[in-house]
């Protein structure tokens, strides 16, 4: 049985993590990948950040989407309050994201698009994550040996960090990963 429209999806992505959640769909797709600068207008609210990224990288594909392409976007960001988490640039801004992370709460939020030649659909998707209060020890050694500087808020959930430092989350697990893959599934089949 084919769960999906037959569609030619294209995941817009380089992340492995959100190819690896794609793949596990069922769904074929090919990768590509357009650069663009990821800047948002300020004034917007934080669950609005990742969905208007996701919209920026979808609209580079628009003037070459076939008649039966379906570009799938995506941008995850990491929230402490009002504050958006970008990637660290450094060991030392690795450390400190974890070090203000560190027995506090704080809010994934990903964004997604799907759009074809014809339309577009967006949508995001929250998880509260709570971290124990990690120790600059643990702290160093993560950013050490698994050097998450590709990462929003310096952490990847499904490394060590995670299995050691998440006390509790609420909401999806992989969209902590960067992709919410129940929803996108529910979004395809109506899409």
């Amino acid at each position: 049985m084919n769960w999906f429209p037959t569609y030619n999806f294209i995941l817009a992505s380089k992340s492995p993590r959100r190819q690896q959640l794609l793949q596990a769909l069922g769904i074929e797709f090919t990768v590509q990948t357009k650069e663009v600068e990821e800047v948002w207008p300020a004034g917007l609210a934080i669950e609005e950040v990742p969905v208007y990224l996701a919209e920026l990288k979808a609209d580079a594909f628009n003037a070459e989407l076939g008649e039966n392409d379906v570009v799938i976007t995506a941008d995850t960001v990491v929230c402490l309050g009002p504050e958006v988490l970008g990637k660290p640039e450094s060991f030392d801004e690795a450390c400190a994201m974890l070090h203000r992370l560190s027995g506090r709460e704080h809010q994934v939020i990903t964004g997604v698009c799907l759009t074809s030649s014809k339309k577009r659909k967006s949508f995001y998707s929250v998880t509260n994550v709570e971290f124990k209060t990690l120790t600059a020890a643990e702290i160093e050694y993560y950013v050490t040996h698994f050097k998450p500087y590709d990462k929003a808020g310096a952490y990847g959930i499904q490394e060590w960090i995670g299995s050691i430092g998440i006390k509790h989350i609420e909401g999806s697990f992989y969209n902590v990963m960067g992709l919410p893959i129940q929803k996108l599934y529910e979004y395809i089949q109506s899409f």
